[in-house]
């Protein structure tokens, strides 16, 4: 027998959305901001007791509600910032819901206070309404100079079931805190304070700048890092700071996004901001970034979700190359170790201007349709001898003595240590650099040969003054500043950069003798998606049902090095070839743990100087520390003022 349909009573729907919209009392907090907001308020005043538990209240000099309309205030779906369906496609509000004040009214002691402006710039009389956990009383007369005061008692005494799910005082406080400060970031012209227990926490003048802001809450080594960016586009403004990759942190909670002022969580500006990132730190951290997109309201819609801070954009991919070029826009004007190191070294390149300073590249793009002309940006062409080296041109240079271009270091890395995101260790039996098979030409590098011609030297100031852990490598410039290198990481970039240039140019080099091999039908259904990408690559490969034959590589490829690369590509475990090559650098490049000579340290820093971005391995790790005078004076606290 089907149960009788009802509607249900008017408390218990706004006790269901206030399980909407009201989570903990950080909600209450920003609902009841916002409305200060939208009210025009150019002060607002948060006031909290046992983390917003006991007592929430938010005091503002808003424009105000007159006393007829504090009933219809309290009521569901009762509210002034729209009024057609029209209205919806245009929301410049942060409220328009209806539903905030008697949700939260229906699970505390609610009591809300306020005094109108008038049409002649003064202030009507002002009226108070009581609501007890839904129960709403008659308005009756009040003081309050101006605005509007709302106090929230006692949130969810009424509902034992939510109130257990409420975390100690000092974690609602806390989240407490991180809602006003967002607010606090999106509406600089106002002026915020927050007090618990009569405490001043927090406070915002009005007219500060988001630097200074922003200084209130992040740690001054955080806050200087910051780059300012202000791009438009495509009707769009998107503009904020950003953090220098050499700042990152293991944690996502100083990316903050706002969306015409709204403070959102994005999935698709997360991926954005995280991708202008890729390769210049681990997968495991997050770059410290506050971002601003600004765009007609037709074109966001914010009714998505109860609480508001989920967005949907008309056009999603327009957004995110929005987001790419404005984040990447900051990242190319940071300072970063290598630069001043690459001004001065053999290999002088230079802008066209003559001025001496490195052009940096663009962001690069995803290995396939989006890079159509080039699987990989072609670099600069130079001239190149290939009787004397295998090197890539841009080592080469007029003038410069061909000796110092001897081939690097080699080694064959574990399947493993691509499991880690290149965290190289050493290896019980790392042989020594001169243990190593010498005597190898150019063409076996990618077999773990290495030369032993390295010369010995001092180019240009650049001293090298040993290895530590037989991981870092330490040099000086003229005696005046340090240079700590990763060898794993930064032999990691050459290689990476090298593969990429391979790719970019689409040369192949013929096998004499094809390779076999069987696919798992998993692997044939990959190599179908990859199979354009791979032949641009410089690949040649002819499948007959589960068995390929490899017919031509590129030419930096030896036979194993191939195979290890196709398995890896074909296997699923990364998401396109840029991940692929990564691994497969990582495989190839020295560890950790080996031993080097002098003369391959000064070859390693050249070839790593001559890579187009140095300052991370393609994992996104750093490959250099600098540390100049300044920075060794503030060590050792010589200058603590600075």
């Amino acid at each position: 027998m089907s149960k009788e349909i009802k509607i249900l009573p008017a408390g218990l729907a706004n006790q269901i959305a206030a399980g909407e919209v009201v989570e903990r009392p950080a909600s209450v907090v920003k609902e009841l901001m916002e409305n200060s907001l939208d009210a025009g308020a150019t002060s607002i005043l948060v006031e909290i007791e046992n983390g917003g538990q006991t007592l929430v209240r938010v005091t503002d000099n808003g424009m105000g509600i007159s006393a007829s309309q504090l009933e219809t205030a309290v009521l569901r779906h009762a509210t002034s910032k729209i009024s057609c369906i029209e209205d919806l496609m245009g929301i410049v509000s942060y409220g328009f819901r209806g539903e905030a004040l008697p949700s939260i009214a229906s699970v505390s002691r609610f009591r809300m206070t306020s005094a109108a402006s008038t049409e002649n710039g003064g202030t009507a009389e002002a009226a108070s309404i009581s609501v007890l956990f839904g129960a709403a009383q008659q308005p009756v007369p009040a003081a309050l100079n101006r605005g509007t005061c709302v106090e929230v008692a006692e949130l969810f005494s009424n509902t034992p079931a939510r109130l257990k799910f409420l975390k100690s005082p000092a974690s609602e406080q806390k989240k407490i805190v991180e809602v006003f400060a967002k607010t606090a970031l999106a509406s600089p012209d106002a002026g915020f304070t927050l007090k618990s227990g009569g405490r001043e926490l927090l406070r915002f003048e009005p007219g500060q700048d988001l630097p200074a802001r922003l200084a209130r809450l992040w740690p001054p080594a955080v806050v200087d890092s910051l780059r300012s960016f202000d791009v438009s586009t495509g009707g769009m403004r998107l503009y904020g700071m950003a953090s220098n990759p050499l700042s990152s942190q293991p944690r996502a909670d100083r990316m903050l996004f706002f969306v015409n002022g709204r403070p959102v969580n994005d999935r698709l500006l997360m991926k954005a901001v995280r991708q202008c990132y890729q390769g210049k730190i681990t997968s495991r951290d997050y770059p410290q970034i506050v971002l601003f997109v600004v765009l007609p309201p037709g074109e966001v819609d914010v009714n998505v979700h109860p609480a508001k801070n989920e967005v949907r954009f008309r056009d999603e991919q327009g957004v995110f190359a929005a987001v790419l070029g404005a984040v990447g826009s900051a990242l190319q004007g940071i300072p970063l170790p290598s630069e001043q190191f690459r001004r001065e070294w053999p290999d002088g390149r230079q802008d066209s201007g003559g001025t001496g300073s490195v052009q940096k590249p663009r962001p690069l793009g995803f290995w396939g349709r989006a890079d159509d002309a080039s699987i990989m940006d072609r670099p600069p062409q130079r001239h190149f001898d290939p009787l004397e080296s295998d090197l890539p041109a841009h080592s080469l240079r007029e003038g410069t003595d061909r000796e110092e271009l001897s081939i690097l270091p080699m080694g064959k890395g574990s399947p493993g240590e691509h499991a880690r995101g290149c965290e190289p260790q050493e290896r019980p039996g790392s042989a020594p650099a001169g243990d190593l098979p010498s005597g190898g030409s150019p063409a076996d590098e990618a077999g773990g040969q290495i030369r032993q011609d390295a010369p010995v030297q001092e180019a240009r100031g650049f001293a090298y003054l040993g290895q530590i852990a037989r991981t870092y490598l330490v040099f000086s410039r003229n005696g005046e500043s340090l240079l700590v290198l990763d060898q794993h990481a930064m032999h990691e970039r050459i290689f990476y950069e090298k593969f990429r240039r391979s790719g970019s140019l689409g040369e192949s080099r013929p096998l004499l003798i094809p390779m076999e091999m069987e696919l798992h039908p998993a692997e044939s259904a990959r190599y179908l998606e990859l199979r354009s990408d791979l032949v641009r690559l410089g690949f040649e490969i002819t499948c007959r049902g589960q068995r390929c034959s490899v017919l031509a590589t590129p030419p930096d490829m030896d036979r194993t090095s191939t195979l290890d690369f196709l398995r890896e590509a074909l296997s699923g475990k990364t998401d396109d070839l840029r991940s692929a090559w990564i691994r497969h650098a990582c495989a190839t490049a020295i560890r950790a743990g080996q031993e080097l000579s002098q003369g391959d340290a000064m070859q390693l820093l050249a070839e790593w100087l001559a890579t187009e971005e140095p300052d991370f391995c393609p994992h996104g790790r750093p490959c250099a520390i600098s540390l100049g005078r300044p920075e060794l004076e503030k060590l050792f606290k010589r200058h603590q003022s600075k």
